[in-house]
């Protein structure tokens, strides 16, 4: 499995354009290029958001480049309008794994 990292620094006052953004480009992404979706966090810094992307391999995340949907470039243009930079922080293959998707119950 193979996971990408992003951090957006935002313009301010473009939060909500932004997240909309990427979750039209997350959608369009998830569906058409076979990831596994992606979690956007807000972080301790001002205007600074940070995007985790999660796919079975780096071959299909390499594929994002062939993604030619016009209402995926739509968002995608609307994202980095409310960009000052984003940067791939991490490209990571998953080594160990134990991360849950509910409590344990006792």
């Amino acid at each position: 499995m193979f996971i990408a990292v992003y951090e957006f620094e935002i313009k301010e006052g473009t939060e909500a354009s932004f997240r909309n953004a990427w979750l039209d480009v997350t959608k369009a992404i998830y569906k058409s290029c076979g990831s596994f979706g992606s979690r956007l966090h807000t972080s301790d810094k001002p205007n600074i958001l940070v995007g985790y992307a999660q796919w079975p391999s780096r071959q299909q995340w390499e594929k994002i480049s062939d993604l030619n949907d016009e209402s995926y470039q739509r968002a995608r243009n609307e994202m980095r309008n409310c960009l000052v930079q984003s940067k791939t922080v991490y490209e990571l293959e998953v080594s160990d794994d134990y991360l849950q998707t509910s409590l344990a119950l006792d």
